[in-house]
C-alpha cells in the first residue's frame, strides 16, 4: 500500500520560512518522480515544484521560482520543500505527489498525500 505523509506546515509570518517534508512508503521511491502542489480555499490545486527521480531535473511555478527549492533524500524516502521569503499569498494546503515520471499537473500524478496547512500572516 502506497503512503505519502507530508509535515512542516504551519502559521509563520510573511518573509519566514518553513521545510515541508514528505514520507513515502510502499513504492520504489528512487524510481519515481516527486511534486508539489498547493490548494487555497476555493481554488484548483496547481502545480508548485517537482524533482526527478535522480534528483538531476526540477521543474517550479513562476511564483515559487528562487524562493523554493525541492529536495529529496532517497536514503530516508522523503522529499522536501523549503519555502523562504513566503508571502501570504502562498497560504494553501501543500500536497506531496508521486509519478512514474516528473509533470506539472494534478493528472500526471498517481499517489497523493492528505496535504499539510501552510498558513502565512501578514
Amino acid at each position: 500500500q502506497v503512503q505519502l505523509v507530508e509535515s512542516g506546515g504551519g502559521l509563520v509570518q510573511a518573509g519566514g520560512s518553513l521545510r515541508l517534508s514528505c514520507v513515502a512508503s510502499g513504492l520504489t521511491f528512487s524510481r519515481r518522480a516527486l511534486g508539489w502542489f498547493r490548494q487555497a480555499p476555493g481554488k484548483e490545486r496547481k502545480f508548485v515544484a517537482a524533482l526527478s527521480g535522480s534528483g538531476a531535473a526540477t521543474r517550479y511555478a513562476d511564483s515559487v521560482k528562487g524562493r523554493f527549492p525541492i529536495s529529496r533524500d532517497n536514503a530516508k524516502n522523503t522529499v522536501y520543500l523549503q519555502l523562504n521569503s513566503l508571502k501570504t499569498e502562498d497560504t494553501a494546503v501543500y500536497y506531496c505527489a508521486a509519478a512514474q515520471q516528473s509533470g506539472t499537473r494534478v493528472e500526471d500524478y498517481d499517489y497523493w498525500g492528505p496535504g499539510t496547512q501552510v498558513t502565512v500572516s501578514s
